[in-house]
């Protein structure tokens, strides 16, 4: 299996907030966004890996700014590692005020996708290949994030967790 770069598996995806996606304020539904996140981000994996995805984990979502009804939502994801059938998808989402001509970061987050085979069991996927140096932070972020979304979801014991413990510990 040839190794990918992640600028092979970005995704740009571009709506408009209506009335029926927004609150009582006039704000984008969180809902909504996180909804069209995880398409964005889905996308990217199958990309990444020629293969249906299914989503494994959400990270923190964290809203800096509100998108306002009439704006457009940019969101942009491309995956930041692979391991072995699952793949780590940065998202960056921003809003963009058309009429003012306004561009203004609404929030980011990592996504978590498995790749699966035509039996709906996981399969592996292409190594990732990081170019920049963003890419390159990212990618090596990546295991640490992992590991965290390991431990919190019960699935490794947090002494077990090699890069969190140069972190934490010094030995």
């Amino acid at each position: 299996m040839q190794s990918r770069k992640p600028s092979e598996s970005t995704i740009i995806m571009t709506e408009i907030v209506l009335p029926n996606d927004t609150n009582t304020f006039g704000n984008l539904m969180g809902g909504r966004l996180m909804y069209w996140m995880d398409i964005a981000a889905a996308l990217s994996a199958q990309k990444h890996c020629n293969a249906p995805v299914v989503t494994a984990s959400v990270d923190n979502i964290s809203f800096e700014n509100p998108i306002k009804l009439g704006n457009a939502v940019h969101i942009e994801a491309k995956v930041t590692r692979a391991f072995n059938s699952s793949m780590e998808v940065h998202l960056s989402v921003w809003g963009e005020d058309l009429t003012q001509q306004f561009k203004y970061k609404s929030n980011e987050a990592y996504y978590t996708f498995v790749a699966l085979d035509p039996n709906r069991k996981p399969r592996p996927v292409p190594e990732l290949t990081p170019e920049s140096e963003g890419e390159k932070r990212l990618f090596e972020g990546a295991l640490r994030r992992r590991q965290i979304r390991l431990i919190l979801g019960g699935k490794m014991k947090a002494s077990d967790a090699t890069e969190l413990r140069a972190l934490f510990i010094n030995d």
